[in-house]
């Protein structure tokens, strides 16, 4: 049975607080005005104050602007982070060695073994503050692996002699049939992953219907089942992802099945509903090129890295690519940054909340001021349109939790909390 409680919420023009709003669980919704916020969508709708994800793009295709062939102990180059200021790769087999890429001394690279570790088919490295992840959960042989797993490894205790390393292992939520398939033939691969503060992602790499889906998984040991969170047509096969959280930005790349890369950028998203928002797919003018990882820290500078490949007598030996993405997110990163800088006199109050009220502080130039409530998963539960003495019912699916309260002013600046309902 749901319980409904009264959330009562606050808006106040500072230094003068002068008005209140209240709102109740109930059913009944407000309405946003949504559509595409983004400018360089060929649907841009100049009067959209929330972005609904139906933003159509005209195809676009970026050629890199240095290549560098890597080193032969790296010619299944599959996973790239930055460390330490240097590159580090791995091959996507059961080495369980990273190797460094220094773009200055690329063909003598250092080299970390991972003492202890044991892979089969190690596909994607990531990585926190304190923690490497690695992705041991390449499928493509027959699609039947019942030892799907990741491994955490402490930076901290990389290089000795034994090196902490802690074990999440998982199935599929909805992989019910593992009879043995034949190479490349399955639904349940996966080389691309990207952690968060407490969970980790799954972007799968579909071999049959040449889509990705999404799982999500606790970011602890333990054994545990990825939960199917929504499936994208990305048209091509997944193998590599980036995340830049401060700028709610992922990155995905990839190829289709004749070998042309691509990139799917997803921005512009709230919490974490990556696809909830702005979808482009742009090309890479690396035709036969078999781009395995991607790697970037503000949106703009973008690395990648493809195995090598050969057929017949063509070789592709395998790179390491620069590239430059600001005509096409700097415009939505710097709108980033204006509007964090103008909307830092808008706080929300108390954060966890006790009981059932919570304000929002603003200066009168941010008025009128939309409010969207939504859960962790993006799922709407609530809205008020143009706070002004407004009094208007909500839904929500839980009593407590954790809940994102996305402002939007008068100006069509956006910000968005997150509240901890206790």
């Amino acid at each position: 049975m749901l319980m409904k409680k009264k959330i009562q919420v606050a808006v106040v023009k500072s230094p003068c607080f002068v008005l209140l709003l209240s709102l109740l669980f109930g059913c009944k919704l407000s309405i946003l005005s949504q559509g595409c916020t983004d400018p360089l969508a060929i649907n841009y709708s100049i009067n959209a104050t929330f972005n609904d994800g139906s933003c159509i793009y005209n195809s676009s295709t970026i050629s890199p602007e240095i290549s560098w062939e890597l080193p032969p102990c790296l010619q299944e180059s599959s996973g790239l982070i930055e460390w330490n200021g240097l590159f580090w790769s791995h091959n996507d087999n059961n080495d369980a060695s990273l190797f460094s890429i220094d773009t200055f001394s690329i063909l003598t690279p250092d080299t970390l073994v991972l003492n202890g570790l044991t892979t089969i088919d190690w596909e994607e490295i990531t990585q926190d503050n304190d923690y490497f992840y690695l992705g041991d959960f390449g499928n493509n042989a027959s699609g039947n692996r019942t030892d799907l797993r990741i491994f955490s490894v402490l930076k901290s205790s990389v290089g000795s002699s034994m090196p902490v390393i802690d074990t999440i292992q998982f199935s599929y939520e909805d992989q019910l049939n593992y009879t043995p398939t034949s190479p490349n033939s399955t639904n349940f691969d996966c080389e691309a992953f990207i952690v968060t503060n407490d969970s980790i992602f799954l972007f799968t790499k579909q071999w049959l219907d040449q889509k990705t889906t999404l799982y999500s998984l606790p970011k602890i040991p333990g054994s545990f089942i990825a939960n199917k969170i929504q499936t994208f047509d990305c048209d091509g096969l997944v193998t590599g992802a980036c995340l830049i959280p401060q700028s709610d930005i992922v990155m995905l790349s990839g190829y289709s099945q004749f070998l042309q890369p691509f990139i799917w950028l997803l921005y512009d998203f709230q919490g974490t509903n990556f696809f909830s928002a702005n979808k482009r797919k742009i090309g890479i003018d690396l035709p036969f090129h078999q781009i395995e990882a991607i790697h970037s820290t503000n949106g703009t500078d973008v690395v990648m890295t493809n195995e090598r490949f050969q057929q017949s007598t063509l070789v592709f030996p395998q790179r390491l690519h620069t590239f430059d993405f600001s005509s096409y997110l700097e415009d939505y990163l710097v709108a980033g940054i204006k509007t964090e800088e103008a909307l830092r006199d808008i706080h929300i109050f108390p954060d966890p909340t006790l009981g059932d009220f919570f304000s929002v502080l603003s200066s009168p130039v941010h008025f009128p001021i939309d409010v969207r409530i939504t859960d962790n998963f993006g799922r709407q539960v609530g809205s008020v349109t143009r706070i002004e003495s407004v009094e208007c019912n909500l839904t929500s699916p839980n009593d407590s939790g954790m809940y994102l309260v996305n402002l939007t002013t008068a100006t069509g600046q956006n910000v968005t909390f997150r509240l901890m309902k206790l």
